[in-house]
Order: structure tokens, then sequence, then C-alpha cells
């Protein structure tokens, strides 16, 4: 057992992302055909310019033909939890079924994480959860059933602390909405930390769709969530 730590990888970004969004976009409004407004030499920066206007329109239907596929490890069950909400997007979860959590990994709270003296029981609850866990497999499994029933059994004591590894693909437009809700002051702070770190990467390969993606704060000018709840960055709307 060890505490686990945050990492995100991009396996795939649709190919040609910039050139299929500009032309779904223009086929909006042009008389050709896509097939070959994606085929003509326009200049890079004139396809640039047009996306990223086209984005700031709010004009977003053209970016669900894009999408991006990451790889989330080190993250809790009880993110997992809040990130399936999401419904517009494909998940590939590792499976305490078919996985045996022997040693699994967790995930511990900054309140936790920066009090001593939680962060000692927190350890010892983890460490007394994985040995019920082993006893409990150890002892479904001498019963002569399978090791994935035993696994299948066993699970059920495992917390919403311990780590999990998924596969998340998502286009661009449901990006930008995951973005809006994840990435603000608001957010739970473990799936904060995911939208913002995703949402640097698709920064990097597609600055043209999310230079500007972030909390809904930033595209409305103001902040939506009341006296109560604003963190302060943003005015409240009048």
């Amino acid at each position: 057992m060890s505490q686990a730590k945050l990492n995100v990888v991009v396996l795939e970004v649709t190919r040609n992302a910039l050139d299929l969004i500009y032309a779904a976009c223009r086929q909006c409004y042009s008389e050709e055909f896509a097939g070959s407004i994606m085929r003509a030499a326009v200049d890079g920066s004139k396809k640039s310019l047009f996306v990223r206007k086209i984005v700031a329109s709010g004009h977003d239907s053209p970016l669900e033909h894009a999408k991006f596929t990451f790889a989330v490890e080190g993250v809790s069950r009880a993110l997992t939890h809040q990130l399936v909400r999401h419904r517009l997007a494909s998940y590939s979860q590792q499976s305490q079924r078919y996985v045996k959590e022997d040693s699994f990994d967790y995930v511990v709270p900054p309140a936790i994480e920066n009090d001593r003296v939680l962060k000692q029981e927190f350890v010892s609850v983890m460490g007394a959860i994985q040995q019920s866990y082993n006893r409990l497999r150890e002892a479904i499994r001498a019963s002569g059933v399978s090791a994935e029933k035993a696994n299948e059994d066993a699970r059920f004591v495992l917390p919403q602390a311990a780590e999990t590894k998924v596969v998340v693909t998502m286009n661009c437009r449901e990006l930008l909405h995951f973005f809006r809700l994840r990435c603000c002051s608001r957010a739970q702070w473990e799936i904060k930390a995911l939208a913002d770190r995703m949402l640097e990467l698709c920064r990097r390969e597609l600055p043209e769709v999310f230079s500007a993606a972030g909390a809904k704060c930033r595209g409305l000018g103001y902040c939506p969530e009341g006296e109560k709840f604003t963190c302060g960055k943003y005015p409240l709307r009048k």
C-alpha cells in the first residue's frame, strides 16, 4: 500500500483535429462539400483564427467531431463516481472484480494530509481495511469459489479512497462543459485537480479551442454562484 499520485496522459487526439473542426464549421456556411473543404490548401493561421472565432461565438456543435482520450491514474473511487456523471463520454475503468486489491493504493484528502494526527488515523484505517479485505478474500477463496468471485465479494469493504485507473474519451464540446463545471473553485478538490491537468494538456494540443476554456466565470465575466459561494475572483452578476 502507498499514497497515490495523480497522473494524466493523452493517449490520442483526433487526427488533424483543427482541419476537421474547420471543415465542419465551414460546411454550416458554405455551398462547398466538406470533403473538398478538408482537402483544400488553406493557410493554417487562417484556420486557427476561424476556429477561435467560432469557439468565441458559442457555435460549439462542430467541436463534437474532435475528441481526446486520456489515461488517468492515481485518483480515488470517490472521484470516478463524480466523473461518470458526465454522460457524454466513454469510460473504461480498472475493475475491482478482475484485479486483486491485495495491496491497494489510496488517495489522501488535503485536510487530512496536512494534519499529522488525522493522517496517522487515516493511514491506520487504510491498513485495517487492507487486512480485512485480504482475510475476507482468502476465506471466500478457501470455500472453493473462483478468484474472480472472491474479489467480487471482498471488494465491498474497500474504501472510496482506493486508487483506481480509468481511460476517458470526451469530444471537445463536452470537454468545454466539463471544464466549466470542474475547474471552478467550488468543485471538489480532487476532480478539480484532474480537470486542471486535463485542461493544461488540451491547451497544449488544441489551443484554438481551449485557450480560453476553464471555469464558467471566465466566459461569463462574472460569478454565477451567488454571494454565499463566490470565490471573489470575478464580480457577482448585477
